[in-house]
This record gives C-alpha cells, sequence and structure tokens, in this order.
C-alpha cells in the first residue's frame, strides 16, 4: 500500500496550523512542502534474530518467604565447638550422659525454668555431659492454611540452650544418639568450670 500525497487545499490547512507552534529547535527552518515532498530515510536491513531457546536465560524460581529448617538440620549443621574426637564419640554414643533430664508431658512456661535450672546445677557440680528429654511431639495438624510444627519443646530448647543465660555454660548441643532417645533427646555438652 503507497502512501497518499496530499492535496494543496491539505497543505495550506497544514500550514497555517504549522505557523502557529514554536519550533523546538529553531537553527534549521524547513518548509512544510520540503517536508512532505521528502523522501523518508531509508532504515537499515534488520538484522536476523538468533536462535533462542525458551526460559534458557531464566533464573530459578525463588520463594517469596523463607522456611526455616527443620531442627535437625539445624543442629547437625551447627559447628563444632568441642574437641573434635570426643564429638564424633560422643555422636556414636560411646560417652555416657552425667546426669539426665525429662521434659516430657511439661507445658513451655514449666519446661524453660526447670531446664535453666538444671543446667545451671550441672555447671556449678562440673559435670560435662547432659542428656534433655524432649521427646519427639505428637502430630496435631488441624488441617488449616497454617502447618504446625509438631514438637514445641524439640523445636524450643535448642533454642532456649543458645541464649543466656544458658549460652554462656553451653559448649555444644548435638542430637542424642539413638540408645539415648535418638531425634527426641539432645546432648549437651557443657564448657568447664573457671
Amino acid at each position: 500500500m503507497s502512501r497518499r500525497k496530499p492535496n494543496k487545499d491539505e497543505l495550506e490547512l497544514w500550514g497555517q496550523v504549522a505557523g502557529t507552534t514554536v519550533p523546538m529547535h529553531p537553527k534549521k527552518k524547513v518548509s512544510m512542502a520540503e517536508r512532505v515532498n521528502s523522501k523518508p530515510k531509508r532504515q537499515p536491513a534488520a538484522t536476523p534474530i538468533a536462535q533462542f531457546e525458551l526460559g534458557v536465560r531464566a533464573k530459578a524460581y525463588q520463594p517469596a518467604h523463607d522456611i526455616a529448617p527443620d531442627v535437625r538440620t539445624s543442629v547437625a549443621k551447627a559447628a563444632v565447638h568441642m574437641d573434635r574426637k570426643k564429638h564424633a564419640t560422643m555422636k556414636r554414643g560411646k560417652i555416657k550422659p552425667e546426669a539426665k533430664i525429662d521434659l516430657h508431658g511439661m507445658t513451655v512456661a514449666e519446661a524453660h525454668p526447670r531446664l535453666n535450672a538444671f543446667i545451671m546445677r550441672a555447671y556449678t557440680e562440673q559435670k560435662r555431659l547432659i542428656l534433655v528429654v524432649t521427646g519427639k511431639g505428637k502430630a496435631r495438624d488441624d488441617g488449616g492454611p497454617i502447618p504446625v510444627r509438631f514438637g514445641v519443646l524439640r523445636h524450643q530448647v535448642p533454642h532456649w540452650l543458645s541464649t543466656p543465660p544458658l549460652a554462656q555454660v553451653v559448649m555444644q548441643i548435638s542430637e542424642a544418639h539413638l540408645r539415648h532417645g535418638g531425634g527426641g533427646a539432645y546432648y549437651v555438652y557443657l564448657r568447664r568450670q573457671r
């Protein structure tokens, strides 16, 4: 389809409209007739599109929220602050704990002060390895939109042990060996008293 050239009346009307405007760049004045009669500049030939595959540069899906890791993985990934050889022996269940506290059936409000008192007493008695039994917890998913973790004490105890006042006396927290309770218990290795 070719472009139609404007007739005399249209050029005259356009000239009246163009005469009322103020040029943005007044350096060069070009008459309307020259603009209409001039041939448009030739565009360079389009470069061909290179071959591509769909999704090659796409980034992997990242969820918009962070989900806290399971307590087992976070305790397992914790750095070893005690003697590595002794830690490996402890993880295999070869060292017998010197004291034990069982928090089964307690609420968070009951368990926290009892755990604090027990750890501090064991520290003053210069005990090194303690077993804290939390239990694995009951599965109580009510089917709601928010997932509920089971084992409230199992998730809270590592946090309590790594915050003051217990953080000053606790050197290492590890999941207990199967013979001492497995996933429902923790080994707590205490610092030496100075």
